[in-house]
């Protein structure tokens, strides 16, 4: 009986434990969440302004002659959860075995060109975009904020040099991270259906 009592009081502790350790981790994630303010849609759309402006910013630097992946580079590390999180990024004109980029290589590739790993990518931000600008569209504002992850999903409008102007279908998704900034989890761009094509 000493032995049955022993292990049942054992299991009793193990399991205390246990419930005390994901408590303590629950709690602090709720303080830790309650510490920052809730995502906004004006933060929503500032980071999605961000966006925008830096693919402009890109193509600027690379015409002009100057250090065009140390811009993306930036661009990549301060809107994209590379570093901290899981990042499903679908851009609008990958294909292939590389349709999905779910390394920080694979994207600066793609919006720069230039890895062996990727010989498809001409480079995105260097086709000479002069305005980008979006909408959120799919809804009556497009967006949901759900705590730390905000989604919005409508449209990108973007601008050459000739003034034509090439619209593509857009999914993003945000999560703060833990310097608070938003950054893209979720990135998924296509060109519209065309049903004539």
């Amino acid at each position: 009986m000493r032995a049955v009592s022993s292990v049942a009081v054992f299991r009793v502790w193990i399991v205390t434990i246990v419930l005390a350790g994901i408590g303590a981790v629950a709690t602090r994630s709720a303080v830790h969440a309650a510490d920052r303010p809730p995502i906004t849609p004006a933060e929503v759309n500032a980071t999605q302004q961000a966006w925008c402006d830096g693919l402009v910013a890109i193509g600027k630097v690379a015409k002009a002659g100057g250090d065009y992946r140390a811009v993306t580079t930036k661009l990549i590390d301060d809107l994209y959860d590379y570093r901290e999180g899981t990042v499903f990024f679908k851009p609008t004109l990958s294909t292939g075995k590389n349709t999905f980029r779910p390394t920080r290589e694979g994207a600066i590739s793609y919006f720069i060109g230039g890895s062996d790993r990727f010989p498809e990518d001409s480079g995105f931000a260097l086709k000479g975009w002069q305005k980008v600008t979006f909408d959120n569209n799919a809804a009556e504002n497009g967006m949901q904020i759900h705590g730390e992850i905000a989604i919005t999903m409508g449209n990108v409008y973007l601008t050459n040099d000739k003034g034509d102007v090439t619209k593509v279908d857009k999914t993003f998704v945000f999560r703060r991270g833990k310097d608070g900034k938003l950054r893209l989890c979720v990135h998924k761009s296509a060109l519209p259906f065309e049903p004539s094509k």
